[in-house]
């Protein structure tokens, strides 16, 4: 790992960068990203800090949730269920204007829905909209959702970005030019630097919003998060890249650091759709190879919780599979003798964040003395969602997983960049969503971990920690992370 302090002082880093080393003014909040996306629009677009940015700070769901996970009012400030829960009929907040000048209503609903569920839509999370069966506008305020099938998260996921309603004046170019009816509106993006938002000033909690202007800094590279926070070019790094400096700043009066917990699950992904990764018994000798207490140390210097299989270990369902393949190499190496594939030369593709970076470099070395050729390529974002995510064109890479309740991603089958389908597993998860007693469901999750950690679909390595840093004065954000939004509607900076 780099020494920060061997070189330059964090302030000549800076200027070197050409940052300024002044604070933002106390109505200001200059924020620092890992990850720039490709797009800005939630309802379009996979990449997790779209709905950072963006999701119930411009663009706005019929629900929000939460810090604690509770589903609340939004765009709906009311809802009526009917008695077999397939029916829900919303009752929408009244005087809402889109930032365009545009008015909100039932109509803006249903195209919404429309778009989300049309058969040539690219909605990220399309799956979450199949239970739909019909959406009507009674009236300018009332909308009425009947579902095919009872959902137990259907609640939750209305309080998506995926789910963010959009107008049809506006829709085609939200992707560059992003337009909601949040309580900031989209000013300026210069790709590559820095997006901005500004105060909307006709919001209908106008009043709650204390912040007049929020600008995200995209910064990837560690080194460059950790010159910006100490040059106090930044007022708040939430999701800070680089683990072993949080002592450094811990111990610096100026700023307070929070370790928080994320829905997100880093997983060693194989593609199941191509040898050898078809073969569940070469999955089960890659976990076996694997070693995630060395991989936790090495990449997040201990800052992170081991997981055995896909679902959070703050959840109330998680079971402790960690110890389903222990780190054996001698073992692994004879069971990829025995599957045929010793020596055989795998491709690991990892996007350009430093857990994932960090990590390839650490299972690279297990595979390798474990008898197998991995090769990292580290990519760019954009390249990991074109050929990966979009073609599935790889072996292996190394991806979070933020978004919660997100376990259905292994029964969206195979055109899905796992390339797993699983007729047994797509029948639990079909019990799963469906399970409306909050224990039953819970049971039926235990089920699912266990199931695929079995199967081995992937190595499960760790959930990803949310690891902040904030200058002093920056107050009301987050400590965790339950979705993948961070409103800013209460977040104040004292400068």
């Amino acid at each position: 790992m780099a020494d920060f302090s061997r070189i330059f002082t964090a302030s000549t880093i800076a200027l070197a960068l050409g940052l300024s080393p002044l604070t933002a003014a106390a109505d200001q909040l200059v924020i620092g990203l890992q990850q720039e996306p490709t797009s800005l629009d939630p309802t379009a677009d996979a990449t997790a800090s779209i709905d950072g940015m963006m999701t119930m700070n411009v663009f706005e769901a019929l629900t929000t949730v939460a810090e604690n996970g509770e589903v609340q009012p939004n765009l709906a400030t009311s809802w009526d269920v009917s008695e077999d829960g397939l029916t829900y009929a919303f009752k929408l907040a009244e005087g809402v204007m889109f930032h365009d000048g545009t008015s909100f209503d039932a109509e803006d609903v249903v195209f919404s829905f429309d778009r989300a569920m049309a058969e040539e839509s690219v909605n990220p999370s399309k799956d979450i909209f199949k239970p739909i069966e019909s959406v009507t506008a009674i009236d300018p305020q009332t909308v009425e959702i009947k579902l095919s099938r009872k959902d137990a998260f259907f609640l939750f996921n209305m309080g998506q970005g995926d789910s963010a309603i959009v107008a049809a004046e506006s829709a085609d170019t939200n992707n560059t030019d992003p337009v909601g009816t949040g309580p900031f509106k989209f000013e300026n993006w210069t790709r590559g630097d820095r997006l901005t938002l500004v105060k909307n000033p006709d919001h209908r909690d106008a009043g709650d919003v204390a912040l007049d202007k929020v600008e995200f800094r995209f910064i990837s590279d560690p080194s460059a998060a950790t010159a910006a926070m100490m040059a106090e070019e930044l007022d708040a790094f939430p999701g800070f890249p680089a683990p072993e400096l949080l002592a450094q700043f811990e111990a610096d009066p100026r700023f307070r650091v929070n370790i928080g917990s994320t829905e997100g699950e880093v997983i060693l992904a194989m593609n199941n759709a191509k040898p050898p990764f078809d073969n569940v018994d070469v999955r089960r000798a890659v976990a076996t190879a694997v070693n995630r207490e060395e991989i936790i140390e090495g990449a997040m210097y201990g800052q992170a919780v081991p997981i055995g299989s896909f679902y959070p270990p703050h959840g109330t369902a998680y079971v402790d599979l960690t110890g389903a393949y222990p780190s054996d190499t001698e073992k692994a190496q004879q069971m990829f003798t025995d599957a045929g594939i010793e020596g055989t030369t795998m491709t690991l593709r990892v996007p350009p964040f430093p857990y994932a970076t960090r990590s390839a470099e650490i299972i690279q070395s297990q595979l390798s003395t474990a008898g197998i050729d991995a090769r990292v390529e580290n990519v760019e974002w954009g390249f990991w969602i074109d050929e990966v995510y979009k073609k599935k064109n790889y072996d292996m890479t190394i991806i979070a997983h933020t978004s919660p309740n997100d376990m259905g991603n292994f029964a969206r089958g195979p055109d899905y960049f796992y390339g797993y389908d699983d007729a047994k597993f797509n029948e639990l998860w079909g019990q799963i969503e469906t399970e409306a007693d909050p224990a039953a469901r819970d049971a039926l999750l235990k089920e699912g971990q266990q199931y695929l950690s079995d199967q081995s679909v992937h190595v499960f390595l760790f959930q990803l920690p949310l690891l902040g840093i904030f200058t002093t004065g920056v107050e009301g954000y987050w400590s965790s992370a339950p979705v993948l939004y961070m409103p800013l509607k209460g977040v104040s900076n004292a400068g």
